[in-house]
């Protein structure tokens, strides 16, 4: 009984985070107004300062910045959302997901809405602009490829100013996956075409999310920020569609625990754990890729193979310390891509459960 009314009085001591709503209907907004914004107040009720340790949304056309400094008891903050409709028509639902340090650690609010389409007008279909050139999207997506095919898409482009235009396409990285880009292509005002651009799987040699960025190049000046970069994205795969009836029987089968619970990691200080992954088909079972997408959680696969009957161990570390400091106090939650040969199930998805203290 008297631990009963601790906690109760220790939860009591906790932040309290209350918001004057959790929801904002934009209503009808046209795409040619560009980007609209609301803001969401919140305040802490609780006895303890209030920190908002991370504010997602859901999709990259949505933005949301946050009061980052601690929230004293009966002070308010502000959660400010933007939504981009641009190349968005119709209806829009979108949740942004508030992590903090109160009694509710994980909550959502939601931003919705229709966009109103821009006239269908020639020189509105390249609505992305990148320097002096326009484009109708910078974003270019493989979506699924096989593991040992090429393939290609088209980025659509034109020159809508008064001059002709000289472009390059780049990598900072000089990604050799990558080919087809063009070099020193002049393009007359006026005028529109495609660029295609290829990806070769064998060259990029990893599974799973392939994300990077290609730089336009104009009349020779390179446009490095986020404003001037084409996004590229691909999920890699592995191909079993040619495996005999034989060659699946005799497949390894990865069976490992869907949940990694660290517990409490404290403050400064690495938290560290492993996965168990067992192998329970005949064939050796390979670990192509662990994946997760936070740069303060580091795996390591073992490098070889996993006999059958055997187990491997996929090791992960979590960093409390960013590039920017600690980590703020809080509950976590990622979640960790293991992608192996085993046919039937390729990509299985760990959640990793944290709490820095």
């Amino acid at each position: 009984m008297a631990l009963a009314m601790m906690a109760s009085i220790l939860s009591a001591q906790k932040p309290v985070i209350t918001y004057d709503r959790m929801s904002h209907d934009f209503g009808k907004i046209n795409e040619a107004d560009g980007r609209v914004t609301t803001v969401f107040e919140f305040k802490n009720e609780g006895m303890e300062p209030l920190v908002l340790s991370n504010v997602k949304a859901s999709c990259g056309c949505t933005t949301p910045k946050w009061t980052r400094e601690p929230i004293e008891p009966g002070q308010k903050g502000e959660i400010t959302v933007t939504y981009n409709p641009n190349g968005r028509p119709g209806r829009f639902t979108k949740t942004i997901t508030v992590t903090s340090n109160a009694t509710e650690p994980s909550t959502k609010l939601t931003i919705k809405g229709e966009v109103i389409p821009k006239p269908a007008k020639p020189a509105n279909q390249y609505n992305v602009k990148i320097g002096e050139l326009s484009l109708k999207s910078d974003f270019v997506n493989f979506g699924t490829v096989k593991m040992g095919e090429k393939a290609e898409r088209e980025l659509e482009y034109a020159n809508l100013t008064d001059h002709e235009l000289t472009v390059d396409i780049n990598t900072l990285t000089k990604d050799t996956y990558l080919y087809g880009l063009p070099t020193l292509v002049t393009i007359k005002p006026g005028e529109s075409g495609k660029f295609r651009i290829g990806l070769n799987t064998e060259a990029a040699r990893i599974y799973g999310p392939l994300s990077t960025k290609a730089y336009i190049i104009i009349d020779s000046k390179q446009l490095i920020d986020d404003d001037h970069d084409l996004i590229i994205a691909a999920d890699i795969v592995e191909d079993f569609s040619k495996m005999s009836t034989e060659e699946l029987q005799l497949a390894p089968i990865a069976q490992l625990n869907k949940v990694l619970d660290m517990g409490v990691i404290p403050s400064g200080k690495a938290g560290k754990a492993t996965i168990a992954v067992y192998n329970n088909g005949s064939n050796p079972l390979t670990i192509r890729r662990v994946y997760c997408n936070h740069e303060n959680i580091i795996l390591n696969a073992p490098k070889t193979a996993i006999k059958s009957g055997k187990k491997g161990e996929i090791k992960v570390e979590v960093r409390t310390i960013g590039k920017k400091g600690n980590i703020p106090a809080s509950n976590y939650n990622y979640q960790i891509q293991v992608i192996t040969n085993d046919p039937k199930q390729p990509k299985q998805i760990v959640a990793l459960k944290f709490e820095i203290k």
